[in-house]
């Protein structure tokens, strides 16, 4: 096909997540390679989204595609349902055993990170059923967090617009207060002591023998790439822990290098009972994902057939191959280390060259998780209104791929392999357009 039936074609029959249909189709990418993707016109591209946060080792790696060749060539797919099994699911469960945070132990896999969300929500509720506390329904949330799309995950998504015209939700679903150390207007006094004093305030009016489960990110990444204060996960916690509530760590994002930890579990010191993952665990190459737990949870679900979470692909052997492969690959290359390192310096970049703009009112990172704030003024901090298409305007004037998830936050996760001259693109191109943004706005 030419790219112009590709294009007619697109707009034919395809329906694009989060896209109204009357809005062009802004590039159909062909290849790839490291942090770089072409389109089918040829035109070179810097990905600083890692298309949706996920590919960690980078576009157009061999070794994964060799991977995938040779389990499907061996065996391309059988279930592990009942008593069933293959080798390289086996292999992929022992190997995060090692990586994971002290405590997880036990792997489920699913196809990715709103099947492993939907999981870790019916998981929390069983568990706390099969203990003889079937009341305990109540999973806590909080707003502008991403959970998924599905039914569960995407009740717990904070965010009321993705909801709209759904129709009744998973019940028993709350919404607290997100920490957000930038937005200091939406809190009284100190932002820890204000979420925890929420938190406690909302298990008594619920009465915690009535909550499963509270579920977060550890930093909030379509919210705008927000981390808490460094008090707020163990602090939360420990709380949680006194009431007999389950802790589900959301690490679909987070997981396998992102922050400059394999896990942000480590970075903030809690051990989660739950740890859904997905994306990073293989770079996007396979659609795979997985709920990790500790044992305790997973032997009280499991202890009699039952357990009423299970998936067609679950612990798929082609997927599962590409993971242990792109497992290698970010331990052996230090990708982990690097995330650190080139976040930190493409953060630098970022703020030299956007601080004194006036319409930047942050630029916040945790390893190779970066957001722009965009304000109407600095002193107000008040968000700033974003009638016109700033990632389209980056995209097509600077070639560089960002993410505007929310209409005046800018954000950023690169593969883990870009390297500092490619940092250098990311903030020019950013630079380049949010210096010309206006009052309402529109580019300049």
């Amino acid at each position: 096909m030419t790219a112009l039936d590709l294009y007619a074609a697109d707009r034919a029959h395809l329906v694009h997540p989060h896209l109204p249909t009357a809005t062009p189709t802004g590039a159909i990418f062909t290849r790839g390679k490291g942090s770089k993707l072409w389109d089918i016109n040829g035109r070179e591209y810097l990905d600083a989204t890692g298309g949706l946060w996920l590919a960690q080792v980078g576009h157009g790696r061999e070794e994964l595609a060799e991977a995938a060749a040779a389990q499907i060539r061996r065996l391309e797919y059988f279930t592990t349902f009942w008593e069933f099994t293959n080798d390289r699911a086996v292999e992929l469960a022992a190997k995060l055993a090692q990586i994971t945070p002290p405590g997880i132990e036990k792997f489920l896999f699913t196809s990715g990170g709103s099947e492993s969300d939907d999981a870790a929500l019916k998981t929390a509720r069983y568990y706390h059923a099969e203990r003889g506390e079937p009341s305990r329904t109540w999973i806590l949330s909080r707003r502008n967090a991403y959970h998924g799309a599905a039914y569960g995950g995407g009740t717990a998504t904070g965010f009321a617009a993705m909801n709209a015209g759904l129709g009744p939700l998973l019940p028993d679903v709350l919404h607290l207060t997100p920490p957000h150390p930038y937005r200091t207007w939406e809190y009284s006094g100190d932002l820890t002591e204000f979420c925890l004093a929420e938190l406690e305030a909302t298990i008594d009016r619920l009465g915690p023998g009535n909550i499963a489960a509270m579920i977060g990110e550890p930093i909030l990444g379509v919210g705008g790439m927000v981390a808490p204060p460094d008090d707020y996960w163990p602090r939360v916690e420990e709380v949680l822990r006194s009431h007999g509530i389950l802790l589900i760590f959301d690490e679909v994002v987070t997981g396998f290098g992102r922050l400059g930890t394999m896990f942000a579990a480590e970075k903030y010191g809690v051990s989660p009972d739950i740890m859904c993952v997905a994306k990073g665990i293989t770079s996007g190459y396979q659609p795979l994902g997985a709920v990790m737990m500790t044992a305790e949870v997973a032997d009280v679900v499991n202890r009699r057939e039952g357990h009423p979470v299970g998936y067609t692909y679950c612990g798929h052997p082609v997927a599962a191959a590409v993971a242990l492969e792109n497992l290698r690959i970010i331990e052996e290359e230090g990708l982990v280390k690097r995330a650190a390192e080139v976040g930190a310096y493409l953060h630098g970049q970022l703020v030299a060259q956007l601080a004194d703009f006036p319409h930047v009112g942050e630029v916040r990172h945790t390893g190779m998780g970066l957001g722009v704030e965009l304000v109407a003024d600095k002193e107000s901090r008040r968000p700033l209104p974003m009638p016109g298409d700033i990632s389209g305007a980056i995209r097509e004037q600077a070639g560089v791929i960002v993410r505007v998830p929310a209409p005046h936050i800018i954000v950023l996760s690169p593969p883990l392999v870009l390297t500092h001259a490619e940092a250098d693109q990311v903030a020019s191109a950013i630079a380049s357009v949010v210096g010309r943004l206006r009052p309402d706005g529109t580019v300049g």
